[in-house]
């Protein structure tokens, strides 16, 4: 018998021990260390899966389960769409008061985040081009559709009669 259990008697005089405190395994306890984590990881775009493997129980040392992470990092990962902009705004930041400071490995870094940066945005706006120009062009109608598979068709017929007949003047 150990110091947590106590001894009581049933109703025919057997000693029936009751352990003192909660049963089971206790419930995970968030630190800030792991929270952190969470952000960085949903910025770098790991799946919940990959994260909760890499998240550990400070007491058990055991990875969590997703229904976990869910459970206590609800506010970072609702933040996942969002994530990577806001890593990359604290790294221009950070960088920017240090160049500002007169840093000059923190000036070439900030020219590379803005290097970066004027890509990322000439990309975007290259992606809304093409999707402005796309959604300008008309769908091609049933007819148009039909005509056009109806040409192929002659295409490859004829494709297919011109392969034969080298065929058969080579024998």
């Amino acid at each position: 018998m150990s110091d947590n259990d106590l001894a009581d008697l049933d109703l025919w005089g057997n000693e029936v021990y009751r352990t003192v405190g909660k049963r089971g395994r206790p419930p995970f306890e968030r630190t800030e260390e792991n929270a952190s984590k969470v952000s960085m990881l949903l910025a770098m775009g790991w799946s919940n899966d990959r994260i909760a493997s890499v998240i550990r129980d400070p007491r058990t040392g055991t990875p969590i389960s997703v229904p976990t992470l869910k459970r206590h990092f609800r506010s970072e990962l609702k933040l996942r769409l969002v994530a990577r902009d806001q890593m990359v705004a604290r790294q221009l930041m950070q960088s920017w008061e240090q160049a500002d400071k007169g840093n000059v490995g923190a000036m070439r870094f900030f020219e590379i985040l803005r290097q970066k940066n004027d890509m990322m945005a000439a990309e975007e706006m290259m992606g809304q081009t093409r999707d402005r120009a796309a959604a300008a062009r008309p769908k091609p109608g049933k007819k148009e559709v039909n005509q056009q598979a109806a040409l192929d068709a002659d295409a490859a017929l004829e494709a297919e009669l011109e392969r034969e007949a080298d065929g058969a003047r080579r024998h």
